[in-house]
């Protein structure tokens, strides 16, 4: 019996690794920061240099579909890397067939879904690392993806032999808050925990001289000459202790004077230019009225919503067609708000949904901002004297003008924008919501 031969089995094509996702964002992070003024590169920029489809390019980026090894040998090239065996995943294995979750919160490091947002991502890393002693106010809305966009600069910054310490706020019980001594000794012991040190707070620590000064003492007798090289502390969320007066007039009053003890020109200010210290905050809080507030002080960074551009970028690696015509109508829908677009392009990319439908139902009880909605009408409910006022801008065809009280708690609540110097609804979808559950009829 001859058996005929079988044809080869053609090998399927291969999947970005994490490794291999992280070597091109570092080296193409060098390569804008040495040859292109800090600016990021664009999928067209991308496709340009390299001779790759923008489309090609946004399928490597996102790593669900795979690509042919010819294609990540390019993209590597184009960066003077050599394409490693640990880059990449055939796509029959687990990766191939991983399951794309829900946007919710921070993003993994290593995301390919993660859209870059330049010129922010230079600027903030220029400011952590030349600024001597500095002091960085990263300012944006809630769930604009501030925390996503740090932790992407902190693991360009750790190459740069530095510690770092990335300490979120909202990790700190509510009754530690209620207490500063018992919060600043949290503080302290994080810190110190997170740099790998032993815990010597016992020895440092003396309640005659009061909270801020233990802390201070803390850090510059045994913390800063401990590390002897700079040290970055990120605080994220700091809006959490804003909310406690007394822990915020305090604990903040002592990060501003560690600011300044860098530039005091005595024997402890190089001690203290290790510190480069960056305050992450949403633009819904209003900063302490004290003389002494870190928020007044320092380099203040802002960071601005998607872009078309960014809203293009996102569609192509989720795949959804006709990214140009479904931009524009996402920005008309949700303005520039990062989350609440990455929330609609998921969306789009399932099986049972497509643009029509989502704007259709945008405000209906089905919809997919439902719960987001919803959590929106209980904050504002909170405070019912601004009630009034936001049934007044939603009921107008064009802006009006109301009080500066008021504009500042819609504002903090991201409900109102200012638009040729009057408030507007931030979006449509919010118009469209609020008008349908506090107008009559």
């Amino acid at each position: 019996m001859t058996h005929k031969a079988q044809p080869a089995k053609r090998k399927r094509g291969i999947l970005l690794s994490k490794k291999g996702w992280q070597r091109l964002q570092s080296a193409e992070l060098r390569y804008v920061n040495q040859y292109n003024d800090g600016k990021l590169l664009t999928l067209q920029d991308l496709s340009d240099r390299m001779g790759l489809s923008a489309n090609t390019l946004a399928r490597v980026r996102g790593r669900k579909i795979a690509v042919d090894q010819q294609t990540l040998e390019c993209y590597f090239k184009s960066f003077d890397l050599a394409l490693g065996v640990d880059d990449y995943t055939d796509s029959d294995g687990t990766m191939g067939g991983r399951v794309v979750l829900p946007p919710s919160g921070q993003m993994a490091i290593d995301s390919g879904f993660y859209i870059a947002r330049a010129p922010v991502e230079s600027m903030l890393q220029d400011a952590i690392l030349n600024q001597v002693g500095g002091l960085v106010r990263f300012k944006g809305a809630r769930q604009s993806g501030k925390s996503s966009l740090i932790s992407k600069v902190l693991t360009e910054v750790r190459s740069q032999s530095v510690a770092t310490v990335m300490l979120n706020l909202r990790l700190v019980d509510s009754d530690v808050l209620q207490d500063l001594s018992r919060f600043v000794r949290w503080f302290c012991a994080v810190v110190t925990r997170s740099l790998g040190l032993e815990n010597r707070l016992h020895e440092y620590w003396d309640d005659l001289f009061g909270v801020s000064y233990n802390c201070t003492y803390y850090f510059e007798s045994y913390l800063l000459p401990q590390l002897k090289k700079p040290f970055v502390l990120v605080l994220d969320d700091v809006d959490i202790a804003l909310h406690h007066s007394q822990v915020a007039v305090d604990f903040y009053g002592m990060l501003r004077t560690w600011h300044e003890k860098a530039r005091y020109g005595d024997y402890q200010s190089e001690l203290w230019q290790q510190l480069r210290m960056t305050l992450v905050y949403s633009t819904e809080i209003q900063t302490p009225t004290m003389t002494q507030s870190p928020f007044n002080a320092g380099i203040l960074i802002d960071l601005p919503g998607f872009e078309s551009e960014q809203v293009e970028d996102l569609l192509q690696r989720y795949n959804v067609p006709d990214a140009e015509k479904v931009s524009a109508a996402l920005l008309q829908l949700v303005g520039n708000n990062p989350y609440l677009i990455h929330w609609a392009i998921y969306h789009l990319s399932l099986p049972d949904m497509n643009l029509e439908i989502l704007l259709d139902s945008a405000t209906a009880t089905d919809s997919i901002y439902e719960g987001h909605l919803r959590q929106k009408l209980t904050e504002l409910l909170r405070d019912e004297s601004i009630v009034p006022v936001l049934r007044q801008i939603v009921s107008q065809t064009s802006s009006v003008g109301i009080d500066a009280l008021s504009a500042f708690k819609l504002q903090s609540q991201d409900l109102i924008t200012l638009e040729n110097q009057k408030w507007v609804c931030t979006c449509d979808l919010y118009r469209q919501f609020f008008a349908q559950t506090l107008l009559p009829g």
